[in-house]
């Protein structure tokens, strides 16, 4: 029976029993209060009804011991409300916090599990819940980890390419719960465990979108369109340079990658945006012929792009050390961030799940 638990005096005759008195919210949400049998704070739940499935969905929401007994209802009608609205968004019934989140995705990655140790289950950030996360406690962890020695015996802050590099598994358990409908957003974490741009190593340097825009302005007309295939497909310069127009089944959207470094062949489907920029490449040429050419007709070599490259990095003035690979880096960074499953990764980009685990996350 439906029972206004807004009243302290009303909390206070409930005699205390296992099943919740509750209180209705609206059409399927309601608010249920548990009495405890001593003088403690009664406990809060939270009840939803799916009718879809017609399941009933249960949340502890705890006890607001810290408020007082008048601010109490308020309080939990507001948690309430946040877990019914993760509900309607898509989320899991099962709340998980960014701990349980980190746990999960670590369980048989030993290494992940060991930054987390160090860097998350001590940090206040571990007890929120998921569908609480905001961009500014995300941030507010980023500043506690650059100002992290890199090992007990070293001081100071971290180096932009440690940074990025921890950041990693943090990015991707939080990715992995949003997969599996934890949490309904990536906003909380989507910039705010971005990576730190110019970072100095090669494998580590980062071209955001604004700059890779700015580099593919200063090639060539005929390096732009093959910068422009790394931008969209995360394959090895070399790999990009070796597809011909039979790879590429513009019908299915489809694209077959020869043997790379990553060994045998492999095929894998394009987004409109990729697959229509293929079409533009293999007009007009025999089913032979490369993809990407120079403009006099000859196949794209490291030996031929990268001087131009080089040019158009300093024209552009981005740091020295971007290559060509680069983009390729740039470009699983970004899937990675956006939360695409690292096996899909792994298999379009030609490497192993443990390499982008290792380098990405």
């Amino acid at each position: 029976m439906d029972m206004d638990l807004s009243r302290v005096s009303n909390r206070d005759k409930l005699k205390p029993r296992r099943e919740p008195y509750w209180h209705r919210l609206q059409v399927g949400h309601h608010l249920g209060y548990r009495p405890a049998q001593d003088t403690a704070p009664g406990g809060w739940i939270a009840k939803a009804y799916d009718a879809e499935t017609q399941r009933k969905h249960h949340h502890a929401l705890g006890d607001f011991a810290q408020l007082g007994a008048n601010e109490r209802f308020a309080a939990a009608r507001k948690a309430a409300q946040e877990w019914f609205e993760h509900l309607a968004l898509g989320g899991s019934a099962k709340v998980q916090t960014v701990g349980e989140a980190c746990k999960a995705y670590a369980a048989d990655k030993p290494d992940a599990e060991g930054r987390f140790k160090r860097q998350v289950y001590g940090h206040s950030i571990a007890t929120i819940l998921l569908h609480k996360l905001t961009e500014r406690q995300v941030l507010a962890w980023r500043a506690h980890l650059e100002a992290l020695p890199v090992t007990r015996g070293e001081q100071g802050a971290r180096t932009p390419a440690s940074l990025n590099r921890d950041m990693v598994p943090m990015r991707a358990a939080l990715n992995l719960a949003l997969r599996q409908h934890h949490v309904a957003s990536s906003l909380p974490w989507r910039e705010a465990l971005a990576p730190v741009r110019n970072a100095t190593k090669r494998r580590n340097l980062y071209l955001d979108r604004e700059q890779r825009r700015a580099l593919l302005a200063a090639l060539p007309d005929d390096l732009r369109a093959f910068a422009h295939g790394l931008c969209l497909l995360p394959l090895r310069p070399g790999a990009l340079a070796a597809l011909t127009v039979g790879d590429f089944d513009a019908r299915r959207s489809e694209l077959t990658i020869g043997r790379d470094k990553a060994g045998a062949g492999r095929r894998i489907l394009l987004p409109a945006e990729t697959a229509a920029m293929l079409k533009t490449q293999a007009r007009s040429k025999l089913p032979t012929a490369r993809l990407f050419t120079q403009a006099d007709g000859r196949a794209w070599s490291k030996d031929y792009w990268k001087r131009a490259f080089k040019a158009a990095v300093s024209a552009a003035g981005l740091p020295a050390d971007a290559t060509a690979y680069t983009l390729r880096h740039s470009t699983i960074t970004d899937l990675v961030s956006g939360g695409l499953d690292l096996l899909t990764i792994a298999q379009i980009s030609g490497t192993s799940v443990l390499m982008i685990e290792k380098h990405y996350g």
